[in-house]
């Protein structure tokens, strides 16, 4: 079910030039979200459906809690907030119009839109190279700080012999899966960056290295792009991807083949 604030008017300080910062203006919100409350509207209940009320107050704390200069972030959080706060929330749009825009025109409003939606990212991690539990550890306790992810459940670490004829080591491995509000670039860009902080240097294809972090899947998106394939190419091929998954999600079914993971 769809529910919508339209026209919700919050006054703060936001912008780029240096006035902006410090004089208030009304923004205007409009925030459309997808709302898991079939039981709610049958049952007319109100715990069981999502308080506009208190998005609303949600919004308005997020927007005065620190000055911005786009208004492209602050539809950005304010996503976020909205779906770490209401679990029945699916996905949100959410919209900010600045309607006192110091701008040399004119105009009704200038608006930035802002959509987000709640997925399991699948992700299979691996160290060769040092204290490979702890840099397991270490990255897991990473991954689940960045904002937008929420870890949710992690496998049992498994030592693995080295996959690809060049590293010399056993990998230590595991798979967790995370509630992720980012896009899969995003999450991507962000997972190399936890990798090159824990001394990840990609030297040679299938060598040792201090940790490596794959996407498996991505909710049921299917992505072909330049430096992103989701579900990953390779995963089926590995046992060593493979088992962990066997433990943490069974009975996914891969949007790409349709094969149930328990039986690969």
């Amino acid at each position: 079910m769809k529910i919508s604030v339209k026209g919700l008017e919050i006054s703060a300080c936001h912008g780029v030039l240096d006035f902006e910062k410090v004089t208030p203006q009304p923004f205007i919100f409009d925030i459309v979200m997808d709302v898991d409350c079939d039981d709610g509207a049958r049952e007319d209940e109100i715990s069981k459906t999502v308080d506009y009320s208190a998005v609303c107050a949600l919004a308005e704390r997020v927007t005065r809690q620190r000055v911005r200069n786009l208004i492209e972030n602050l539809a950005r959080d304010c996503a976020f907030a909205i779906l770490e706060n209401f679990e029945r929330v699916n996905s949100v749009a959410v919209t900010v119009g600045k309607p006192q825009a110091p701008m040399d025109c004119k105009f009704g409003c200038v608006y930035a839109t802002f959509e987000a939606k709640r997925r399991n990212a699948v992700l299979s991690l691996g160290s060769s190279e040092g204290d490979r539990r702890a840099t397991l550890d270490s990255a897991i306790e990473k991954i689940s700080s960045l904002g937008g992810v929420k870890v949710k459940k992690v496998s049992s670490f498994i030592e693995t012999a080295p996959y690809g004829g060049v590293a010399k080591n056993n990998f230590i491995n595991c798979a967790l899966i995370a509630e992720c509000f980012l896009s899969a670039r995003e999450l991507l860009a962000l997972l190399q960056g936890i990798e090159k902080e824990l001394g990840r240097k990609r030297l040679r294809r299938w060598d040792d290295r201090t940790i490596d972090i794959d996407i498996i899947f991505f909710g049921d998106e299917v992505i072909a792009e330049e430096g992103l394939a989701v579900p990953h190419p390779h995963y089926a091929e590995r046992d060593f991807v493979i088992r962990p998954l066997k433990e943490i999600c069974p009975e996914f079914v891969c949007p790409l083949t349709h094969r149930v993971v328990k039986d690969l």
